[in-house]
């Protein structure tokens, strides 16, 4: 039997379940699943009433698409259209390379007027493919929290000098579709291989293959994905974690996704959601950043990616008590001018495992070559605990400070022309100030004082 504690223990144990399931519960039925709009761009061009296995290639075309439309009109989410081409005006007495019209817009409860009209159409005319793409930008309403999609169904190829891929790009590259879906209806083999910059190209080479290019079609742009990145220590183990990850649309270049990396309470990396669609560049914001392109997935297949990743931490550190104020220093590659981080002194940062150029913004600043930076460790680089100089002037004028090394003097700081007094934190070392008085007309009035500066020691320069 439990006693008055326990029992009040194991309730509020009980409480705890039940509200963290309750939040949980909650916080997914919040969760807004993006509507999937998908634009069916259908050639009504005058070659679809050529011959096809069991009937015209627009009997076969209209009995597929029936097929899709029915199995979509059961799913939630989702948003069909209907474009086509090549079906209001014929070949006589000319072309019309602006024959192209939205037939049916985005609506719900639409899918029995697309039907009606796929079973109106009649083949006609030419197929001026550049244009109607072009004009598909117009019949995507805004949408906040949609995926549009782009399915071309067509037997020909572009017959009014336009140029599909350019426009499809275009589209891309604007944010108003993911790369669209283009189904080759017994089309030429010459001709396929100029569909591939336009969209992701299925060859429909016979009624099955159609069939089952339109089945994956919609597969992957209807099912979730999800992928598994494994950031790589020298070991090849997926130890590396906690640094946001970019997501990138290869083709168009636009940022899809920001992920920081977890390692589940699992102990592996945690599972992200990614729209299996287009091709990514993953950027992982290590210092420096580490890249892995042409990633494709696998709609409804899980998807693990791995990239080297090794990182060690660095910290700067002074001997004794830090006179320098918000001290910093830059961090470079070795060999390399490119400036990786500005760090502060004391704060630890990741690097990739590599080694490294260090510059001190001291006074002077001190440069600390070859740094090695190993995996999982912090290196600790150590400088001299700077001394500083109390410099005293009769007046305003015109002084600098040098280091001296090897009896050659090296600049390193201006006095401002109106001050007569300023401490100066610097680090050990020999220095001479050079200075004339503002009154002075002549430079044989020029004052030198040479003076050493020592670890946590003081010194008085006057300069009269």
């Amino acid at each position: 039997m439990l006693n008055k504690a326990n029992s009040t223990f194991f309730f509020s144990l009980l409480l705890l379940s039940f509200l963290s399931t309750f939040v949980f519960a909650q916080a997914n039925k919040n969760k807004t699943v993006p509507t999937t709009r998908i634009l069916f761009v259908f050639d009504c061009s005058l070659s679809m009433v050529g011959r096809w296995e069991s009937g015209t290639k627009m009997d076969v075309s209209k009995r597929i698409f029936n097929k899709t439309i029915d199995s979509l009109n059961k799913l939630p989410n989702v948003q069909v259209a209907l474009r086509m081409y090549g079906h209001q005006h014929g070949l006589q007495p000319e072309r019309d390379c602006k024959d192209t019209k939205l037939e049916v817009p985005f609506s719900k409860g639409n899918y029995n007027a697309l039907k009606e009209k796929i079973k109106q159409a009649q083949p006609k005319g030419t197929t001026p493919i550049a244009y109607s793409l072009e004009q598909c930008s117009n019949d995507f309403p805004e949408c906040a929290d949609c995926r549009n999609i782009i399915i071309l169904i067509t037997d020909g190829q572009e017959e009014c000098e336009g140029d599909p891929c350019a426009v499809s790009k275009a589209l891309q590259a604007k944010g108003i579709i993911i790369k669209p879906f283009v189904i080759g209806v017994g089309l030429d083999d010459k001709f396929t291989a100029g569909f591939s910059c336009v969209g992701k190209y299925f060859d429909a080479a016979n009624e099955k293959s159609f069939q089952t290019a339109m089945d994956i079609i919609i597969s992957q742009a209807l099912n979730s994905t999800t992928v598994q990145v494994n950031l790589l220590d020298i070991y090849g183990k997926p130890t590396e974690t906690n640094v946001n990850m970019s997501f990138y649309d290869s083709n168009t270049g636009l940022l899809r996704y920001n992920f920081v990396h977890t390692i589940n309470n699992r102990g592996v990396p945690d599972t992200i959601p990614l729209d299996p669609l287009p091709t990514y560049k993953m950027v992982v914001h290590t210092i420096p950043p580490v890249e892995k392109n042409n990633i494709d997935l696998t709609a409804g297949k899980h998807t693990i990616i791995a990239t080297d990743a090794p990182q060690g931490s660095l910290n700067l550190k002074t001997n004794g008590v830090n006179d320098f104020k918000n001290l910093q220093f830059i961090v470079r590659k070795k060999g390399e001018m490119n400036t990786l981080m500005v760090q502060d002194v004391a704060k630890i940062e990741k690097y990739i495992v590599g080694k490294y150029d260090l510059e001190i913004l001291t006074t002077p600043r001190l440069l600390i070559p070859d740094v090695d930076v190993s995996q999982s460790k912090i290196t600790s680089v150590e400088i001299p605990k700077p001394g500083i100089a109390n410099v005293l002037m009769t007046g305003s004028g015109y002084g600098s400070l040098y280091v001296e090394e090897n009896n050659l003097l090296r600049w390193i700081y201006n006095f401002p022309e109106s001050v007569t007094r300023e401490n100066l934190v610097l680090l050990p070392g020999k220095y001479r100030i050079v200075y004339r008085p503002k009154g002075a007309k002549e430079s044989i009035y020029t004052i030198e004082r040479d003076f050493k500066i020592e670890s946590g020691g003081s010194v008085s320069v006057k300069m009269y």
